[in-house]
This record gives structure tokens, sequence and C-alpha cells, in this order.
């Protein structure tokens, strides 16, 4: 038996390909270019991903965004109290700047994400749950706005979920969500 790795015997490269083999090409890169096009569309029409505005923004500004946040923030035992729906949080190696922070159950928050070095990962889940978790990537150089809105009262823990160096595994944050 010969390997199907060897090259076939003859000119086989220089033959008419069969009509029905043309028509099958032609149907499966139709259908493919369809399925392509309704994906992209689905994205930007279907609220498919929902993600959110983004801006280019310096490290060094956003740096600046989150401690004029933390200035108005209200501070409290357990977190900061944010002045409005807007909380600013920065990533960096390896510890969250603006958390903790303080929420309430039911409202609705705009969570300004952004990093002052490298790519991290903002991974956020309630308790013990990993059932009810969302993942999203920060990137340095610019501010991503996501609107959350957490009805479970309770403490949420924030871990970074791309590696990001030697402290990576140090990097957690947390907010609380009270009535």
């Amino acid at each position: 038996m010969r390997s199907p790795l060897d090259s076939p015997d003859g000119d086989w490269w220089s033959e008419k390909v069969n009509r029905r083999e043309t028509i099958w090409l032609g149907i499966s890169g139709g259908w493919a270019a369809v399925l392509f096009g309704w994906m992209a569309g689905w994205t930007q029409l279907g609220d498919q991903n929902p993600t959110g505005p983004t801006e280019r923004v310096t490290p060094e500004d956003y740096r600046e965004k989150v401690a004029a946040y933390k200035e108005e923030a209200e501070e409290t035992d357990d977190g900061l109290v944010p002045p409005s729906e807007d909380v600013f949080v920065g990533a960096m190696r390896y510890g969250w700047d603006g958390l903790p922070a303080v929420l309430e159950a039911g409202e609705s928050y705009k969570f300004h994400i952004g990093s002052y070095d490298v790519q991290h990962g903002f991974s956020v889940r309630k308790g013990d749950t990993l059932s009810k978790q969302m993942s999203l990537q920060v990137l340095p150089e610019y501010e991503w706005v996501v609107e959350m809105e957490f009805d479970d009262p309770g403490t949420y823990h924030v871990v970074c979920n791309e590696f990001c160096g030697v402290g990576h595994r140090t990097m957690h944050g947390a907010f609380t969500v009270r009535e």
C-alpha cells in the first residue's frame, strides 16, 4: 500500500477539474462568504457583542483620570464609593488602581478600564461562583467603557486572567455590592 503523502503518479496538476467539483467549490465559497458577512453584520447590528466605546489614551493621562476619580470618591472602610455612575479602574503590575469600590445593587455603572503598562485581563466573579464570570481584556493606551449592573449583593472578586509577569498571581481586587 502506498502512503497518501507520496506524490501521485503522472501529470495530475494539469488535468481539467470536473464540472461537478467546480460547482461544489463555487457553492461552498459562496456559502462561506454569506456566513462571513452574516457574522460581521450580526456583530455590528445584532447587538451580539455590546462591548462599549473605547478611546485611545496615554497611560499617563489615564492614570490622571483614575487619580481624579479617587479624589472625588468617598473613601469608606469597604472601599471607594463612586461620586457618579462612572467607576475608574486602572490595571498595573500587580494590582488594580481604583479598587476596592462600593456599589449599589440594581444600579447601572460605567466601568472605565485601562492599563498603565502591559495587557491585563479583567475577570469579575461573585464569591466562589465560577459559572457567572465575566472576562475582559485590558490593553495599554485604550480606555474601555463597559456598562455593568449587579443585582446580587455581596463581594465580587477581580483577578487578572492574562499573564502579566512574575507577580501575576497576586493581582487581585474586589468590590462590594450592597443593598
